[in-house]
């Protein structure tokens, strides 16, 4: 077997971090006096159909399942979290509709919603082996779905966009192409908020919970943890040395999401009161995916289904419903 390509640390940074790009393109603002239409039947299914969960989950480093795995560390470091992505397929009671895609690698000023009927492909990781550009996932997009977001978003008073040329970045498609290998499932992506506001995504994911009672499975992509800098400090000591930071924020937010309704927001509202919140996460767009999916959780439970240390340090999955 050929030897990994190495990375620099510029490039390994930059692979698992990703660049937040796509600003809306093809957009309007919507007025806030504008008549919300009721939610599509015709992109959610009817409100007959089971719900859906709504689901937080850790993306991984780039395109970690396309590359020699070596490139991130010791073999097999990524085997629970494949299997985890794979397994997700099954969580829902029955097929999706479609999947909202809350992913952290992408910002916008105002929600925005991509609307694109074929979303391009976004390789938005940089210095990784020629074949992870040539990965590929046409799943569809769907408009009408789109345009149901922002008609939620509007009734709950927010100003929205739309982006008719937004691709999937791999927030996107490094986990459902393992979920959805066929790329069958219409997918739609929405923003997070360039104010990384907490309240503000706990807000967006209350008014999109009314989709998980008409087949859309929600998801949030990020990470439990990222901190680039110790993830490459780890990634070149190429061993098995435990992150103490991650362990005692894995640790609350297990804790946090064991609580209410009402108690989970409030600790997501004030995380950066949790300990190790800002060696764990020295920016949070990561972590605010998951403000999102507790926001559409209503008041379903948690359940933390996937727990592993990855790249040396603590991540985890967060499910509801």
């Amino acid at each position: 077997m050929s030897q990994p390509r190495q990375l620099s640390r510029r490039a390994a940074l930059a692979g698992i971090g990703g660049a937040a790009v796509g600003v809306a393109l093809g957009g309007c603002r919507c007025s806030a006096q504008r008549k919300a239409r009721p939610v599509s039947k015709q992109s959610a299914g009817s409100s007959s159909a089971k719900r859906m969960p709504a689901v937080f989950l850790p993306h991984g480093g780039g395109p970690w399942p396309f590359i020699d795995e070596r490139v991130f560390g010791l073999p097999g470091m990524w085997n629970k979290m494949r299997e985890y992505m794979i397994k997700l397929a099954m969580a829902p009671p029955e097929k999706p509709k479609a999947v909202l895609m809350i992913s952290a690698h992408w910002e916008e000023a105002l929600p925005t919603v991509s609307s694109a009927k074929s979303p391009p492909m976004l390789y938005d990781y940089y210095g990784f082996p020629k074949e992870s550009y040539e990965v590929k996932w046409p799943a569809p997009g769907q408009p009408e779905l789109a345009q149901t977001v922002r008609d939620l978003l509007e009734r709950a008073g927010m100003t929205t966009r739309a982006d008719d040329k937004r691709g999937f970045d791999h927030g996107t498609f490094v986990p459902l192409k393992l979920t959805y290998p066929n790329a069958d499932m219409p997918t739609v992506q929405l923003s997070l908020m360039k104010s990384l506001d907490p309240r503000s995504h706990i807000a967006i994911g209350r008014a999109l919970e009314p989709l998980r009672s008409q087949g859309v499975f929600i998801i949030g992509s990020g990470m439990s943890y990222h901190n680039l800098r110790e993830l490459f400090a780890s990634m070149k000591r190429q061993q098995s040395v435990v992150n103490e930071d991650s362990k005692r924020f894995d640790a609350w937010l297990g804790e946090a999401m064991a609580r209410d309704a009402a108690g989970r927001e409030t600790a997501l509202v004030e995380w950066q009161k949790a300990p190790s919140a800002r060696a764990c996460h020295p920016r949070e767009e990561h972590l605010l995916p998951l403000h999102v999916i507790a926001g559409a959780a209503g008041n379903d439970a948690a359940t933390l289904p996937y727990r592993d240390v990855v790249m040396g340090a603590h991540v985890s999955a967060v499910h509801f419903g």
